[in-house]
């Protein structure tokens, strides 16, 4: 039912209001997200049946996977596209996002993991599991080279350059950038795919993706964020935790350490460097300390 009343809405797009075939696409990458959700929490529920409700449970997973303000915000655009033109063929009789606010667009930050919560979380896979093997080497990329979850799932075998320490990762717009990668990631994604991998019967179209489920296909985000929940909770964490947190970790875990913005802001793979600044909520006392260390009137 969904994928009928999606196609119906990506024929009124392109015939009726003449938008172009990226906003098309991110329309319908909206509203796919949406039925993710659906899926997931409500699976007896059709596009018919959506009330405010569900879209704003919707607002709140897409937040805990770690989307900021302005992609929410861009995307709670396109499912309210999406129920007005069900609205305007008279399919449902009111538009459950009417009334709906997008989130604001604040610079409020997810928490961050300390180095040793990040260690908790990691000691608490079970190695010994079929996919034990697969979420340590997953999520020691995901903070060794602070990639997006959707980057981390886009990995190829073929991106993975382990004698030279990077990874070729395929960012927002398509660029791609190289991103080194840590020696305890290698180690581990090497374990994953000469023991775990290997074992799997592995589907036509995914043969060089580099994480796959036990059904031979690339991993979902949805088992990404729900393996990162359970872990904090068996290893006690009770900060705010998404697959985003581990990249957040990352950046300011590298600044507090020394590292150089511009350094940051290529691996990151931010166009502007106002972006990265965002990751750079360090406290007072560190800057302080930061000016006394390095400025030359900063000796006392």
């Amino acid at each position: 039912m969904w994928e009928r009343y999606s196609n119906a809405f990506k024929n009124y797009m392109r015939l009726e209001r003449s938008l172009s075939e990226n906003s098309i696409d991110a329309y319908l990458h909206d509203v796919a997200r949406l039925h993710e959700y659906i899926q997931l929490a409500h699976p007896a529920i059709g596009p018919l049946d959506i009330h405010e409700g569900h879209i704003s449970g919707f607002l709140q997973y897409v937040g805990e996977l770690g989307l900021v303000a302005h992609s929410q915000a861009r995307m709670l655009s396109g499912v309210k596209a999406f129920f007005k033109y069900l609205l305007l063929e008279n399919l449902i009789q009111q538009d459950p996002a009417h009334r709906i606010e997008g989130p604001k667009l604040g610079r409020k930050l997810p928490d961050t993991l300390s180095f040793p919560e990040i260690e908790q979380m990691l000691a608490a896979i079970d190695l010994s599991t079929p996919a034990g093997p697969r979420d340590r080497a997953a999520l020691e990329v995901l903070y060794s080279s602070g990639l997006r979850v959707s980057e981390l799932l886009d990995l190829k075998l073929t991106d993975c350059y382990f004698d030279s320490g990077f990874v070729r990762v395929m960012g927002k717009g398509s660029k791609a950038r190289l991103v080194p990668i840590g020696g305890d990631a290698i180690k581990y994604t090497t374990l994953y795919v000469e023991h775990t991998r290997s074992q799997i019967d592995i589907q036509k179209g995914d043969e060089d993706t580099l994480f796959l489920n036990r059904r031979g296909t690339k991993l979902s985000r949805i088992t990404i964020f729900t393996t990162i929940k359970t872990l904090a909770a068996t290893a006690g964490i009770t900060k705010t935790i998404s697959p985003h947190t581990f990249r957040h970790s990352f950046a300011t875990h590298l600044i507090e350490g020394g590292a150089d913005l511009r350094a940051v802001q290529q691996m990151l793979g931010h166009e502007s460097i106002t972006t990265t600044e965002i990751y750079t909520h360090l406290d007072r006392d560190y800057l302080k300390q930061t000016l006394t260390d390095f400025h030359p009137r900063g000796k006392k």
